[in-house]
């Protein structure tokens, strides 16, 4: 199994405000992301910001696919962790929105950066945060974190008390046939228009099916194709311009196996969907 992420208590959390009388305010160009798109957490960042169509006020800059410092971080992005933070003790970790005025670091805590993109540059880009919907969008995500992508990792531990795993894989199929329900009568996975929910369900499911699918058993994936309309909107979602040319699928094979303790399962060898048939060439 991948090894823990070095990102998980974020070392900044400020946030855009509304204007000028705020200390981090959205102007054109004034901010920069720094992202690898072989991470989820910077591919949602990386699918929302293509959404919102931010492309020409808030550049990008694309890291290498596996972090090349020694602690986990990226060397180019530590001048930046050392101006924001003097003598910084962590991994200089992607992501990150930057600062360009004043060369230091606005945050690195991915859901308070979609969430900003949304709320404070998303311009004539859909409502991808709508008000009301805050509970549920993150209802989702939660969804995903934990009854998706931690019980997947459980399900595929080769160590684990065979009645863990299989309480594990119960959840997580549970998981996918409540959004299977959702998804076989409307086009979102909360109606019909996209949100920050459909860019996290998205990602979860590139990652379920290649990373975590590589420690299950053939049967258990057989189980978790087993949902029609789910992996239908899978692909719907790959083929738009703002999601599937953002697949590094090198790199998250490579990070993958950067970090990885585990065996590869019978489950490998049953891919899901075809990602490369979307992936930029």
């Amino acid at each position: 199994m991948s090894a823990p992420s070095p990102t998980a208590v974020p070392s900044f959390r400020s946030r855009i405000g509304c204007d000028a009388r705020s200390g981090y305010y959205a102007a054109p160009r004034r901010y920069r992301l720094h992202l690898t798109l072989s991470c989820p957490r910077c591919l949602r960042i990386a699918v929302t910001h293509s959404l919102l169509g931010l492309a020409d006020t808030l550049p990008v800059t694309l890291l290498p696919a596996v972090p090349d410092a020694p602690d986990g971080g990226h060397q180019e992005l530590r001048p930046l962790y050392e101006a924001s933070s003097h003598q910084h003790p962590g991994p200089a970790a992607a992501p990150v929105l930057s600062d360009t005025w004043s060369g230091t670091i606005v945050s690195t805590h991915a859901p308070d950066i979609l969430r900003d993109l949304a709320r404070r540059f998303g311009g004539d880009g859909p409502d991808l945060f709508p008000r009301g919907a805050e509970e549920a969008v993150e209802g989702i995500g939660r969804l995903c974190e934990q009854d998706i992508t931690a019980s997947a990792q459980r399900a595929g531990e080769p160590d684990v008390d065979p009645a863990v795993r299989d309480t594990a894989l119960t959840t997580l199929l549970d998981a996918l046939g409540a959004l299977e329900r959702r998804l076989a009568s409307q086009e979102y996975v909360l109606g019909g228009e996209p949100t920050l929910a459909d860019v996290e369900l998205w990602v979860t499911l590139v990652q379920l099916d290649t990373v975590h699918r590589h420690h299950l058993d053939a049967a258990a994936v057989h189980r978790i194709t087993g949902h029609p309309h789910l992996w239908a909107y899978a692909k719907r979602l790959a083929a738009h311009p703002a999601f599937g040319p953002h697949l590094d699928l090198d790199g998250i094979a490579r990070r993958h196996h950067a970090h990885c303790r585990g065996m590869e399962a019978a489950g490998a060898a049953v891919q899901i969907v075809d990602w490369a048939a979307y992936a930029r060439g």
